[in-house]
């Protein structure tokens, strides 16, 4: 069973090195050599594409993208194209979600056919979320909450940074989602699977706060309000899933 790991990456020189070789080595230390790892760069403008060709130098597994466009959801539909794993996910750079759980999510796929979607929860009950500042606790319960209640999102959390899923389902996913570029397009892909009937695990896990993060918050809500309004109409409206 291959494995494609995405990092979608924007301006990542202090992060990027130790995040790759952070993955590499532990998939070395569990004897897991079946994978390929995908950095794409999603419009960088510091060292990081310079960074990343040294990492493909260093690591035959290890590919570098770039793309003219800027966002997570670009990045991670370009990587899911470029994809040949039997799985395929992507994971945040600075590997805020332990990385342990990336061997869990390997074994789980290997004896539970039945899985088709991991979603990574930071807020599940067994979950261990650590330094999540007031302020990011409250935009993200709130988030929560509107998904719940405007979009019937089943899951306990919907943009962990840990979200893996076989691969002919990824590719379906893609072709009937939007073409979003920023976060909220991993939330749509998310509720999209749901809606569909996929067998999505949601699963708790150890995470840790990066407090060096780009995300602005307000234009993050902002545009969370308008995307949410977007699919609300499609779901219960158009009817489109």
């Amino acid at each position: 069973m291959e494995l494609t790991i995405i990092f979608p990456v924007l301006n990542e020189r202090l992060r990027l090195e130790s995040g790759i070789t952070r993955t590499v080595e532990y998939l070395q230390s569990i004897a897991y050599e079946d994978y390929e790892i995908i950095i794409v760069d999603n419009g960088s403008e510091d060292e990081t594409p310079q960074i990343g060709a040294r990492l493909c130098e260093k690591y035959p597994r290890v590919q570098f993208e770039k793309i003219n466009v800027r966002g997570v959801g670009a990045a991670f539909r370009r990587g899911v194209e470029l994809s040949k794993g039997d799985i395929v996910g992507y994971m945040d750079i600075d590997l805020s979600t332990n990385i342990k759980h990336l061997g869990e999510a390997i074994h789980i796929f290997r004896v539970r056919p039945e899985v088709e979607y991991i979603n990574g929860s930071r807020f599940a009950n067994e979950s261990d979320t650590r330094g999540r500042k007031w302020y990011r606790k409250i935009t993200s319960q709130g988030l929560l909450i509107l998904l719940k209640l405007f979009l019937g999102m089943k899951c306990t959390d919907a943009i962990c940074g840990f979200t893996f899923l076989r691969r002919q389902k990824a590719l379906e996913l893609v072709e009937g989602s939007s073409q979003d570029n920023g976060w909220f397009y991993m939330i749509e892909f998310l509720l999209r699977a749901e809606k569909r009937g996929i067998q999505v695990l949601d699963y708790p896990v150890e995470w840790q706060e990066d407090y060096n993060t780009t995300v602005k918050i307000f234009k993050t809500i902002c545009n969370y309000m308008k995307q949410i309004t977007r699919l609300w109409v499609e779901f219960y409206v158009k009817k489109n899933i």
